[in-house]
């Protein structure tokens, strides 16, 4: 049985829940919005910036709706085109100011056509993948092993499918190099029937604070200077890059007349591009590009 009401509850309890954690690690509060869209519905937008841990970052809850959904929606779902929808959500990304801690994103999303009629259409997304400027190893297995846990209890092949996914859509084919080193990605989500697609994919919200979160506090007081600093801007430049030139959240959030601001808080800060840049051979930024921004199977041997 579709039922948004429930969807909804569960994605504010987890928005509050992030930004509660969050707040409590950084030691700085979130600046909080509540906004209405014009067209139907609206949501609240959490911004952190210039914190203890992060630079900038934001939790986002939306909740649209409207007659008919985009084209960046119902290209995927022709049956979907031309009918009323919802579609609610969480979002976030955190930036973090140290180039030791990795930027981090997750979402969990539900859109719904047709609530209400006979046969509605339905579907949920959702996922979360880890963009370090330094690599280490040991981060990269325990945060794919938190993906693996949270998929793990609802179908065995769903973490070795998803994680494919996740490293095919995260890929910026005009550089042909991956964002970061992935996680997990799922889209178009309807299988069995609605409550299994809804609890796995809250699965995957609950998950990723033991996803990031050890990570975070174990690298942010390791040392850095300017150097540090320059290479993680040049990385964030990728992540631009592929938030406005690929990103299917990016692009439904705009199509559907949905707050910019809201919608473009994921860009980081400062970022920024250097014509013609190579990594010095056999250095630590080297190595992210030939050992980490490969698309490997982390847990490869691993419990």
């Amino acid at each position: 049985m579709v039922n948004t009401a429930t969807v909804r509850s569960a994605f504010l309890a987890l928005q509050t829940l992030i930004v509660e954690r969050i707040e409590q690690i950084d030691g700085t509060s979130f600046r909080r919005d509540s906004w209405q869209r014009d067209a139907g519905g609206g949501g609240v937008t959490c911004v952190l910036e210039n914190g203890g841990l992060i630079e900038r970052g934001g939790v986002n809850f939306s909740h649209v709706y409207g007659d008919h959904l985009p084209p960046s929606a119902s290209q995927a779902h022709p049956e979907a085109a031309g009918r009323a929808f919802e579609a609610m959500g969480v979002s976030l990304v955190f930036h973090p100011r140290n180039p030791h801690v990795p930027t981090v994103h997750m979402n969990v999303r539900c859109f719904v056509a047709g609530a209400g009629e006979e046969n509605p259409v339905w579907w949920f997304g959702g996922g979360m993948d880890l963009t370090p400027y330094y690599g280490y190893e040991e981060d990269a297995v325990h945060f794919h092993r938190i993906c693996r846990n949270a998929l793990q209890p609802f179908d065995a092949g769903y973490y070795p499918r998803f994680k494919r996914w996740c490293d095919e859509y995260f890929f910026l084919a005009h550089r042909n190099e991956p964002r970061g080193i992935g996680g997990i990605f799922i889209d178009d989500f309807s299988e069995r029937d609605f409550d299994h697609a809804f609890q796995t994919i809250l699965s995957v919200g609950d998950h990723f604070l033991p996803a990031w979160v050890p990570i975070a506090e174990q690298r942010r007081a390791m040392g850095y200077g300017e150097r540090e600093r320059e290479f993680q801007a040049f990385r964030r430049g990728r992540y631009v890059e592929f938030n406005l030139v690929y990103d299917r959240g990016t692009l439904f959030g705009l199509q559907s007349r949905g707050r910019s601001e809201s919608i473009l808080m994921s860009m980081p800060p400062l970022a920024r591009w250097k014509y013609d840049w190579h990594a010095e051979p056999g250095s630590a930024e080297a190595r992210l590009l030939s050992d980490f921004l490969t698309g490997r199977d982390w847990l490869a041997g691993v419990d």
